[in-house]
């Protein structure tokens, strides 16, 4: 009897060990589409590595439910076909229960109409802005489940206009980038910007990847403007802005969100971009904010500053904490994202001693409330946030804060503009 009942629990210990060693080597999948090559290839690097780090700490705090996160990445080529390929493998064949990406709008809104709102799948984008994607929640076309980590468009030109305003820009040319991003950074600029005082004298559209762009910049510089405002991606950014320059152009320039870029700084030369300013979607210091800002580097080999980097971080982070949430049932991830970001729930900060915080608090049923690099996030019906607006320059070669325009003060430009 005795030897039975040893051999029993030594089997039964087996057993467990065996359980425990199979939780330990679970994972939980997660796609990432990032534009890892092409003009917007800097951005989806970064961001690669942001969703990878928050994985890591999530991980280190427990994972979801014992399983560790994981990404199946994919490289979208900042094209919107090939995103759709992507995605359309991960949601398929992979069966991810999130899609984390792209990074830029003309690739972010094809995988969501093609891939992700069909199929009824979260889809996180950490940098897309257009307002075509808050135009689609309201039309019904999203089935709820898209989410983005940074402000639209239809606030930053409100933004961008009352900037260059007070920059000295009275007479702009504008030469952009001719997709949905470019086409409403562009239209809600310009509205704002004519009102506050401001002239456009040409708008240009051109079209990616080009060898050369002599003749939009040649068209740009009719109506002799004292300044350009370049809506562009740092590769292509960086030869509309070299050809500008040997053209004759003056060199002020008003930039995007994407050309905070170290990139485009070396490729143009600092010495011509002395009086070069920008706006972009700005932050809520928050003790996460100091945690990635000290830690991102170590660990990707790239600055926190590179645009996408802090808002990825949160897009994963987000991610990982719903699934966590969600535990075996993923068929309601887009209510466990809002549960995230409860706003009665316990303050909880980047890092894995924090999630590890979280993660209790999940098991125990109680609340969180996920306040990230980029600030508390608190998203509305249509997946969009709210949020200041940073005002930068480049300044010996570096892109510099030169002030923030906060949030109320936008939505009052936008209500006296209307």
């Amino acid at each position: 009897m005795k030897k039975t009942i040893f051999q029993i629990t030594t089997a039964l210990a087996l057993l467990t060990a065996a359980g425990a060693a199979n939780a330990a080597d679970c994972n939980v999948t997660v796609g990432l589409v990032m534009e890892l090559t092409g003009p917007a290839g800097e951005y989806g690097q970064a961001g690669a590595k942001s969703v990878e780090m928050a994985f890591r700490d999530l991980n280190a705090a427990g994972g979801a439910h014992g399983c560790d996160l994981v990404t199946d990445t994919r490289d979208s080529q900042s094209q919107g076909n090939v995103a759709v390929d992507a995605a359309t493998q991960l949601v398929q064949v992979k069966k991810v229960p999130a899609i984390i990406g792209g990074i830029i709008s003309s690739v972010t809104i094809p995988i969501l109409t093609s891939v992700t709102a069909p199929a009824k799948i979260v889809q996180v984008s950490p940098a897309a802005s257009s307002p075509t994607l808050t135009a689609l929640g309201r039309d019904g076309k999203t089935n709820g489940i898209f989410f983005r980590t940074i402000t639209s468009d239809s606030l930053q030109g409100i933004a961008a206009a009352k900037y260059a305003i007070d920059k000295g820009f009275k007479k702009l040319a504008i030469i952009h980038v001719n997709n949905d991003f470019g086409v409403n950074m562009v239209a809600e600029f310009s509205k704002a910007y004519k009102a506050l005082g401001g002239t456009i004298v040409s708008t240009t559209p051109y079209n990616e990847k080009q060898s050369s762009y002599a003749s939009e910049v040649t068209a740009g510089m009719g109506g002799d403007p004292d300044g350009l405002y370049l809506v562009s991606t740092p590769v292509d950014g960086a030869t509309i802005a070299r050809t500008w320059i040997s053209q004759g152009g003056p060199q002020k320039f008003l930039l995007n969100d994407g050309m905070n870029s170290p990139d485009f700084i070396d490729s143009v030369g600092a010495d011509y971009l002395k009086d070069a300013y920008g706006t972009s979607s700005g932050t809520t210091p928050t003790p996460s904010t100091d945690y990635f800002n000290k830690n991102y580097k170590d660990f990707s080999g790239i600055e926190p500053t590179n645009p996408a980097a802090d808002r990825a971080y949160d897009a994963g982070a987000i991610v990982g904490l719903a699934l966590a949430i969600a535990g075996d049932d993923t068929s309601k991830l887009k209510d466990d994202i809002y549960r995230v970001v409860d706003p009665k729930g316990t303050p909880i900060y980047a890092g894995k001693e924090e999630f590890t915080k979280a993660l209790g608090l999940i098991k125990e049923g109680k609340p969180i409330r996920y306040e990230g690099v980029i600030g508390p996030v608190s998203f509305d019906q249509y997946g969009d946030i709210t949020g200041p607006f940073r005002l930068w320059k480049i300044a010996d070669g570096k892109v510099t804060t030169d002030g923030e325009l906060k949030m109320e003060d936008v939505s009052a430009l936008k209500d006296k503009i209307k």
